[in-house]
C-alpha cells in the first residue's frame, strides 16, 4: 500500500508462485505417486534438482513492476533502444535514469552494466544488449546471447544480489528465434546456479503472453520438477546444450595445439593433448580447428590418424543426432517396434525390439534408422541388452543388411560399447545362418553378444518377466511351441 492507501503497482517476488508449486498441487490432486529414485537408470544432463526448482519463476507480466534486488533491461549498444521493456521501465524509473546510462557511455553486445533502479521498485537494473540475427552468424549469435545471461548472472553474483528479474532478452526488432534463445536463457541460468545457487534465492522470468508457452514448453528440459518429468523431458534436449556453463560449443572450430610445434601429430602423445586442451580457454578463437576439407581429404586418402578419425565420426554422429530431434517421427514410433522396458538381473536397461512391427517395404528406414538413434542416444550412455523378437517375421519384416552395417557405422561408440547382450528370441534356421554372416563379415565385436532364445523360459532367466513388456502374440506363439509355463504373467496392453 502507498501512503495513500491506493494498492501498489508494483509486484513482490515472494508473492508469486514458483515453478515448481502449480506441478506439485496438480500432483496431489491427481494422487500420483512420485517416481523413485532406484527406477530411474537414465539421467538427464539437467537432472531433477528440487533446490534449483524452488529459486526459479517464470510469470506473466511486465519486469519493470518486479520488486526485487535487480532487474534485467535489453537495450542497444548506446542504450537507448526503445523497446516495450525498456520503454516501461524508463516510465516507471523516471528522469534520472536516462541521465545515469549516459555516464556509462555505451554498452557492447553481450556485456552487462549496472545503474540504480532509482523510482522502481528493484534497487538495480542490470543493462545488456542482445545480438542482432542471422542465421549465416546464427554461432556468433549464440555465443553473444549466452553471454548477455552470463554476464547478467556474474554481476548479480558480484553485488551479492538475492534475486533478479529476467525479461527476455532478445527482443522481435532483433530477429532472434524465441524458441532457440529460450534453449540459451535456461540452461545458461541453470548451470549458474548449479555452481553457484547459494548467492541467488530467486530467477524471475518474466514472460509475455507471446512467450509464456515457449517457455512452458521448454522450462521442463532445464528445471525438471519430478524424476518422472526429467525422464520424459530427456528425448526433447537439443543436441547441442553447451559446455558444463550452457556456452555454446562448436566442435569444428576447436584449435589443434600439439605440445611440440613442428612435430607429426602421430609423435605426440593424445592424452597429453586432450588434458592440455582444458587450459586454453573456451573462447570463440580459442576453440577452433583446423581445415576441415583437408581432414576429409585425409580421410578419403586413408591417411588420418586414429583419434582424427574418431572426431570426423563423431561429428558425423551428431548431425543425426540433430536431424533425428528436429524430424517428426510419430509414423514411426507408432509402430511399436522399439521400446524401453524395465532392467536385466544385473541391472542393466531392456531394450525391445519388435521385428514383426517392422513393415520394412513400406517405411522410410532413413527415418527408422532417425528413430533409433532418437530413441537409444540417451540410453546408450550406460550399459544396455537388446531383446530382438523375431517371432512370426517374415520377409516383409526382413531388415536388410545394408540397412544394419549403415546402422552400425553411425551410432556413436558409445552404442557398441555398452551394449552388453543381444538376445534373438525364437530365431529360425535362416535367421541364425544371416546373424552369422553378418557378424562374422560385416561387423566385428558383436558375434559374441548374440545370445539364441528358443523360449521365453530360457529368456526370463536373464531378464525377470515382471521387467520385460511382452507383445500378446509372441507370448500366443511361445505358448503354442514350448506349451503355457508362466499363464500369471499379463501381456502389455499397450502393444
Amino acid at each position: 500500500m502507498d501512503p495513500l492507501g491506493a494498492p501498489s503497482q508494483f509486484v513482490d517476488v515472494d508473492s508469486l508462485p514458483g515453478w515448481s508449486d502449480a506441478y506439485e498441487a496438480k500432483q496431489l490432486d491427481c494422487h500420483q505417486s512420485p517416481v523413485e529414485k532406484a527406477q530411474v537408470d537414465v539421467r538427464s544432463p539437467f537432472p531433477y534438482r528440487k533446490d534449483i526448482n524452488e529459486k526459479i519463476i517464470l510469470w506473466k507480466g511486465d519486469v519493470a513492476l518486479l520488486n526485487c534486488t535487480a532487474i534485467v533491461n535489453t537495450s542497444n549498444e548506446t542504450l537507448t533502444d526503445k523497446n516495450p521493456v525498456s520503454e516501461s521501465i524508463f516510465m516507471h524509473a523516471g528522469p534520472d535514469l536516462k541521465d545515469e546510462l549516459q555516464k556509462l557511455k555505451g554498452c557492447r553486445t553481450g556485456e552487462a552494466k549496472l545503474t540504480k533502479g532509482f523510482n522502481l521498485a528493484a534497487r538495480f537494473i542490470i543493462h545488456t544488449v542482445g545480438p542482432k540475427y542471422k542465421s549465416r552468424y546464427r554461432t556468433a549469435a549464440e555465443s553473444s546471447l549466452y553471454s548477455c545471461y552470463r554476464n547478467v548472472l556474474q554481476l548479480a553474483r558480484e553485488q551479492a544480489m538475492c534475486s533478479v528479474g529476467f525479461c527476455v532478452i532478445n527482443t522481435l526488432k532483433r530477429c532472434y528465434p524465441l524458441e532457440d534463445a529460450t534453449h540459451i536463457a535456461l540452461r545458461t541460468v541453470r548451470r549458474f546456479l548449479e555452481v553457484h545457487g547459494e548467492t541467488l534465492e530467486k530467477v524471475v522470468f518474466a514472460v509475455s503472453e507471446l512467450e509464456e508457452a515457449t517457455y512452458q514448453k521448454l522450462l521442463p528440459l532445464y528445471f525438471p520438477r519430478s524424476l518422472e518429468e526429467e525422464v520424459q523431458s530427456l528425448p526433447y534436449l537439443p543436441a547441442d546444450i553447451g559446455n558444463a556453463e550452457g556456452e555454446p560449443v562448436v566442435p569444428e572450430r576447436q584449435i589443434r595445439i600439439t605440445e611440440k610445434p613442428g612435430v607429426p601429430d602421430d609423435a605426440s602423445d593424445e592424452e597429453g593433448l586432450e588434458a592440455d586442451l582444458s587450459f586454453i580457454g573456451s573462447h570463440a578463437f580459442a576453440r577452433m580447428e583446423g581445415d576441415v576439407d583437408k581432414q576429409r581429404r585425409l580421410i578419403l586418402q586413408g591417411q588420418l590418424s586414429e583419434a582424427a578419425l574418431q572426431k570426423q565420426h563423431q561429428r558425423n554422429y551428431n548431425r543425426w543426432l540433430c536431424q533425428a530431434r528436429a524430424e517428426d517421427l510419430s509414423d514411426i514410433a507408432s509402430l511399436k517396434a522399439l521400446y524401453q522396458t524395465g532392467v536385466d538381473n544385473c541391472g542393466r536397461t531392456v531394450m525391445v525390439v519388435v521385428g514383426r512391427n517392422i513393415p520394412v517395404t513400406l517405411i522410410d528406414m532413413e527415418k527408422a534408422l532417425l528413430y533409433f538413434i532418437h530413441v537409444m542416444d540417451h540410453i546408450a550412455v550406460k550399459e544396455y541388452v537388446l531383446v530382438y523378437f523375431h517371432t512370426l517375421t517374415n520377409d516383409y519384416n526382413q531388415l536388410d543388411s545394408n540397412f544394419l552395417k549403415k546402422l552400425y557405422d553411425v551410432v556413436d561408440a558409445k552404442y557398441k560399447r555398452n551394449l552388453k547382450a543381444l538376445y534373438f528370441v525364437h530365431p529360425t534356421f535362416r535367421s541364425k545362418v544371416s546373424a552369422w554372416f553378418f557378424t562374422t563379415f560385416t561387423v566385428s565385436g558383436l558375434k559374441d553378444k548374440i545370445h539364441y532364445v528358443e523360449s521365453l523360459q530360457q529368456l526370463f532367466t536373464a531378464i525377470p518377466p515382471e521387467q520385460i513388456d511382452l507383445p500378446p502374440f509372441v507370448l500366443e506363439y511361445d505358448a503354442r511351441e514350448n506349451g503355457p509355463y508362466y499363464s500369471s504373467y499379463p501381456p502389455s496392453p499397450d502393444l
